[in-house]
């Protein structure tokens, strides 16, 4: 009998990180709980990622996913702040990691393509495929609805994985 894989999504950023757990088992997903981290924007770079640090640990701990999804960086013309968005980046990796999860990665355009069906489409898009796949979640803001988007886009990579898997054995 299978048993349901839990998955936590992560949009990193400085400010606000937005992160969102759900469990997958099969073609079903389950919502489970949502959220934002955030640092002091007036303290030093170090502090604030320490503070992002701790509160994804945090919900890591709480939460005790099987398995993370992080979504790529975009990069823009601005590369200050670019690069401090990779650092963001970079502790919202570290910390599932530190966890023993296996961590993928994902690009913002499979991300809405996996949810909403295009690879470029608006936020409100996709809150509302969020409520159609999953009616009983809650999340406050474009960042922990990202990170559920995310957590989504990973259980059909890795259902996919483990379909071609299985195929391949058969051949």
């Amino acid at each position: 009998m299978q048993e349901a894989i839990r998955i936590i999504g992560i949009d990193p950023g400085l400010r606000r990180t937005g992160w969102g757990v759900i469990e997958s088992l099969g073609n079903s997903l389950k919502f489970v709980a949502s959220g934002t981290v955030t640092s002091d924007g007036d303290a030093d770079l170090a502090s604030r990622l320490c503070q992002l640090h701790d509160g994804l640990a945090e919900v890591v701990h709480v939460y005790r996913p099987d398995e993370a999804a992080v979504e790529q960086t975009f990069v823009n013309k601005d590369a200050v702040a670019t690069l401090k968005l990779g650092q963001a980046r970079g502790v919202a990796m570290l910390v599932p990691a530190r966890a023993g999860l296996p961590v993928s990665e994902y690009a913002p355009n499979a991300v809405k393509k996996a949810v909403i069906g295009v690879g470029h489409g608006e936020k409100q898009q996709i809150h509302m495929m969020l409520k159609i796949l999953m009616p009983k979640a809650t999340f406050t803001g474009n960042d922990a609805a990202d990170a559920l988007a995310i957590a989504i886009c990973h259980a059909h990579q890795r259902g996919g994985q483990k379909l071609r898997q299985v195929m391949a054995m058969k051949a």
